[in-house]
């Protein structure tokens, strides 16, 4: 049915439904469709007039794509116009998300180069058969668990960590993938039903500020254990987010990560689970090794520079080398898709310049940080990227002109290293504060009076902002503390602070402010779970609304939602 048409048909059971519905709190709906493909716009306009019949009186639009609107097929702009037209024929509040600052993949799609950089500094490498090697050799024995412990067949040699050895944690000589031996965790939740961890590590002693792949063959049987990690620590500060793709049943196949030391020089290695339940997880053959030129980033802000062992003579693209680029940074397999580790791309000798074979140099560049399943962040500090934000907005303005404008600075997890960073001498914060002066001015100067909403948790002390700590790959203590001071009153908070621990104290700090909110609840969990959000806001001006919020796109429990706000 076309959507105007069922528009029609229901906008008098929509104004009957809001008539009857005395909410105390209007509810929301976030919408993160597929408007290319005609099935997505239809069960996007669908979902509309159905979330109108109940009686949500608005929409968050979340749409990765209008970062891209100009190269993609006329059906696009023609479905979005469309959707617009039918958001106001159902009453129906719109708000687009815009700026995809932290989950930067959309945006970086247009330049993968904009991404935030760690740096490497002064990585060595040989030149050998006419292209630049790796030449950093690292000692890892007993990589295969092949070697064990004196009188000891359960414990490998080298493991200073092993999760109960002999049950948990098992020598396997008749499952390997190479060698004589793999290391089995099998049952976890039977042998360790409390906190179902089964790890084994190892301290590895590598250079401050050089990128490393670490590389492991995995098996596994019905293994249904999760929070599977290759995790890298310093302390208590993890240098390797990643999650491995490790699935239920498969056969030896070899998982590897990147990390980056950053400025320390012993870390610990830690391979396993931590929420460990049935089956089984053979562990083989771990390696480590230079990352090289892997996703190389190349731009003003993150320069290479590559010199002689004694660092007084520089060497030249196009003159001693041949361009330093990978092709698969930020396209592997698509646009705006980072994979850590892919082959590195070869760097040539050009003849006739200064380098020699067997000749030694060191190698100072920056590359991405991949968190999980692939977010990378954009650096905030880079001057192209407001080219692209620009574009981005001045589309949705022209196209949507939507009620109002969510920023989506959200979970910025790499920041503050790279030189176009360095070069200001902010802080992350301050990095921060002075991209929301500039994202706001960009938007009011398209739209004065539309409203601007936020999502909360960069700028909240009890989230992401706190006063000290680590947070992810970000450079310093505390690094966002503070980032609330250059918000305008009046940017409307979306509030996602779900630990009842702390989210009165978040819903007080955004209202003292003077911000009005909006209770961004759900989260693909109980629906019922608004009512406590609405009972720690009680009391609190400016309670906009409640969002109904789902990351895996599931709306079958959008009545639930809005009947449980409205109850409260």
């Amino acid at each position: 049915m076309h959507p105007s048409l069922a528009a029609a048909l229901l906008l008098t059971l929509c104004t009957l439904a809001r008539s009857q519905a005395a909410q105390p709190v209007p509810c929301r709906l976030y919408l993160q469709p597929d408007l290319l493909s005609p099935a997505g716009f239809a069960a996007a306009t669908n979902l509309l007039v159905r979330a109108a019949g109940e009686g949500y009186t608005g929409i968050i639009l979340a749409s990765s794509r209008t970062m891209r609107a100009d190269l993609l097929p006329a059906a696009y702009r023609t479905h979005c116009l469309a959707f617009r037209e039918l958001c106001r024929q159902l009453h129906l509040d719109l708000v687009v998300a815009v700026m995809p600052i932290g989950y930067s993949n959309s945006l970086l799609s247009r330049d993968p180069n904009l991404a935030e950089g760690l740096p490497v500094r002064n990585a060595p490498f040989i030149v050998r058969n006419g292209v630049l090697a790796p030449d950093d050799p690292i000692a890892f024995p007993n990589g295969g668990f092949d070697a064990v412990e004196d009188n000891d067949d359960d414990t490998p040699a080298f493991w200073t960590l092993i999760d109960q050895p002999g049950r948990l944690c098992t020598m396997d000589t008749g499952t390997v993938f190479r060698g004589r031996a793999s290391l089995r965790m099998q049952d976890v939740a039977l042998h360790e039903p409390r906190h179902r961890h089964a790890r084994v590590g190892r301290t590895l002693h590598l250079a401050p500020f050089r990128s490393y792949r670490l590389s492991v063959a995995v098996k596994t049987r019905d293994w249904t254990g999760g929070d599977n990690r290759i995790a890298v620590l310093v302390g208590a500060r993890s240098l390797c987010f990643e999650t491995p793709d490790i699935r239920p049943t498969q056969d030896w196949r070899r998982i590897s990560v990147v990390f980056n030391t950053l400025d320390a020089s012993t870390v610990k290695l830690i391979l396993g689970t931590w929420a460990g339940n049935t089956g089984t997880i053979w562990w083989d053959d771990v390696t480590i090794e230079p990352a090289g030129f892997v996703n190389i980033l190349r731009r003003d802000g993150t320069p290479l520079t590559l010199t002689d062992e004694t660092g007084h003579v520089t060497y030249e693209e196009g003159r001693d080398i041949g361009p330093v680029r990978d092709p698969k940074l930020g396209n592997d397999p698509w646009a705006g898709d980072y994979t850590s580790w892919h082959d590195t791309p070869a760097v040539r000798v050009l003849p006739g310049g200064r380098l020699r074979e067997g000749q030694r140099v060191l190698a100072s560049y920056y590359q991405p940080a991949v968190i999980y399943q692939g977010q990378v962040s954009c650096c905030l500090n880079a001057p192209a990227l407001y080219d692209l934000l620009r574009r981005q907005v001045t589309w949705v303005h022209d196209t949507l002109a939507p009620d109002g404008y969510l920023m989506s600075h959200d979970e910025i997890r790499t920041q503050g290293w790279d030189a176009s960073c360095e070069k200001t001498s902010f802080t992350p914060a301050q990095s921060l504060a002075d991209n929301m002066r500039r994202c706001i001015a960009m938007i009011r100067q398209l739209s004065p009076d539309t409203t601007l909403y936020l999502w909360s948790d960069m700028f909240d002390p009890t989230h992401n902002a706190r006063r000290s700590g680590a947070y992810f790959l970000v450079k310093g203590d505390g690094p966002w503390y503070g980032s609330w001071r250059s918000l305008p009153p009046d940017i409307v908070v979306v509030n996602w602070q779900f630990d009842p621990k702390t989210r009165r104290d978040s819903l007080r700090h955004f209202s003292d402010l003077g911000h009005r909110q909006i209770l961004a609840g759900y989260y693909d969990g109980d629906p019922r779970m608004i009512t406590g959000w609405l009972k720690d806001a009680a009391g609190l001006p400016g309670i906009d609304s409640a969002l109904y919020t789902t990351w895996q796109g599931n709306y079958t429990h959008t009545r639930a939602f809005l009947e449980a706000a409205r109850r409260q």
